[in-house]
This record gives C-alpha cells, sequence and structure tokens, in this order.
C-alpha cells in the first residue's frame, strides 16, 4: 500500500498529490509514468511523473477527474492508501546536448511537461515555457514554470487570462522572429499537439511529442498503446509504454492516434457515472 502524503486540488477537476513510494522516487525521471489501482479491484491507470523527490521518497502524480478510477483516486484523503503504484516506466525524456528548448504545454498536460522544463533549467538550458488553457479558472502550475522559464507565455481561449489564443500563436511568432531552438516538446491534447507539430513543420525544428494513449499493462504486452509512425515513407507500429511516450512529433499519425482515444468513450462515461452515484449514496 501507497500513503498519499499530500493532496491539494489545483482547480476544479485537476488534483495534485503525493504519493509515499521511495522505491520509484529512487530511479523516476521527467517524461516517465507511473501506473497505479487504487483497490484491489480497480483498474489500471497511467500517470506521469510529475516530480519526484528520492531523500523524501515521494513520487507527485497530476490528475485530471475524467473517469470512474480518477473519480475514486479523488477521494482519497491524505493519510489513507492506494494499492498500486508501480514504476518508473517508459523512456525518460531526452535532455543530452540540448541548449535551447522551447516547451509548449496543454491543459493537464502541463503536470507533464513542467518536470521537464525544471529539468532542462537545472541543465542549465534556455528554457521557453508556453503552457495553453480553455480559460482563467483552469490555469494550473503558472508560478513553477515561471521560475524555471527564461521565456514565458500564458495563454487562454478565451481571453480570460495571460494572452488571448492558442498555443500555436506564440510559437509561430518567435519561429517566425528567427528563433532557433534545438528541440520543441509538446505535451497536451491531441488535437492540440498535431496543430504544435504543423506549426513548427514549416521551419525544420526538431519536435517531440508526449503520447498518452490508451494503456493497460505498460509492459507492451497488451498492444493497446500502439500507435503508428511513418518512417521513411513505411508504416512502423511502436507501443508508448516502452517505446515512448516520446515520440517524433512529424511521424506521429495523429489522426489514427485520436481515432483510438475516442473507442472507449461511452464505456467511460457510464463507468464515470456510475462512480459518482456510488459517493453519493
Amino acid at each position: 500500500m501507497y500513503q498519499i502524503l499530500h493532496k491539494k486540488n489545483l482547480n476544479p477537476t485537476v488534483t495534485q498529490m503525493e504519493i509515499l513510494a521511495p522505491l520509484v522516487a529512487k530511479k523516476a525521471k521527467p517524461g516517465q509514468f507511473i501506473i497505479l489501482r487504487v483497490d484491489e479491484e480497480g483498474e489500471r491507470i497511467p500517470l506521469t511523473v510529475a516530480g519526484a523527490n528520492p531523500e523524501e521518497g515521494t513520487v507527485k502524480i497530476i490528475f485530471q477527474i475524467v473517469g470512474a478510477t480518477t473519480e475514486k483516486l479523488n477521494h482519497k484523503e491524505e493519510g489513507e492508501s492506494i494499492q498500486d503504484f508501480v514504476g518508473p516506466l517508459g523512456v525518460a525524456t531526452h535532455t543530452d546536448g540540448i541548449k535551447k528548448v522551447c516547451v509548449v504545454g496543454g491543459g493537464v498536460g502541463c503536470a507533464i511537461a513542467m518536470p521537464v522544463a525544471e529539468e532542462f533549467h537545472k541543465l542549465g538550458a534556455h528554457v521557453t515555457s508556453i503552457i495553453g488553457f480553455r480559460n482563467k479558472d483552469l490555469v494550473i502550475l503558472e508560478d513553477e514554470f515561471k521560475s524555471f522559464s527564461d521565456d514565458f507565455t500564458l495563454m487562454t481561449d478565451d481571453g480570460s487570462y495571460g494572452c488571448h489564443g492558442n498555443v500555436t500563436l506564440p510559437l509561430k511568432e518567435k519561429l517566425e522572429a528567427g528563433e532557433q531552438y534545438d528541440v520543441i516538446i509538446t505535451i497536451g491534447p491531441l488535437i492540440m499537439m498535431k496543430f504544435v507539430v504543423a506549426t513548427a513543420k514549416p521551419f525544420n525544428t526538431p519536435i517531440v511529442a508526449s503520447m498518452n494513449p490508451i494503456m493497460i499493462d505498460g509492459t507492451g504486452m497488451c498492444g493497446g498503446c500502439r500507435l503508428t509512425l511513418n518512417q521513411d515513407g513505411k508504416k512502423v507500429t511502436k507501443f508508448a509504454c516502452v517505446d515512448g511516450p516520446d515520440f517524433n512529433g512529424y511521424e506521429i499519425d495523429f489522426d489514427e492516434a485520436m481515432s483510438r482515444g475516442r473507442m472507449y468513450s461511452d464505456f467511460e462515461r457510464h463507468a464515470y457515472e456510475s462512480a459518482c452515484n456510488l459517493f453519493k449514496k
């Protein structure tokens, strides 16, 4: 069992927790993830490591309440425990030799982007961060990004906070102005990442997208997290859990990934409603 040491609501639908998991904390790197179960009968869900403290043995996770399992997890309080907490899994974000990076995050994906920006900052790289949200009420981790960034821009779709528009607008402006990055790293909704990649393509800037598809076991055996990459004119299948979650953005078939992501939406909605009704009783 893994104890919840701290719990904090970042906005009405996003929660941050610090879990006591010394062995995971010792090895976890930015870009990696864990798989947890809330209880013995719970489903396995992947959550990206949003931070780790090896000295204290804690791992930070940030999750959006969108389904039955995250609803159950959110009802856990400080001092309580969750059943399983397995990791770290996946390949850590590549940082070697990168001196200038642009991190583009959207929505709850900023929980993944933030420790990546922090790691590059610690390594002495010049960090540009562009983060976006639908509106002011959904903004998370603004102060953290500011502290790790040499250049910071916050966007909201409705203009209620920061700058008005989506994250591709400042990215395009910077690239058109001659900014050159060793790599752009984008993390967020698939449709956002698709257009971030399209924005970068005319400038031939290397770009990495962090993928979070349907996942069950985290070892490549179930095949649920498979992605199609277009490499040298050939379609290649990769698995986000063992080959990723970071991939060359220019190679990803985003349309297929979005289609696969919608496969279980009806089931997830019914499961979420059932979980909500359970806690209301």
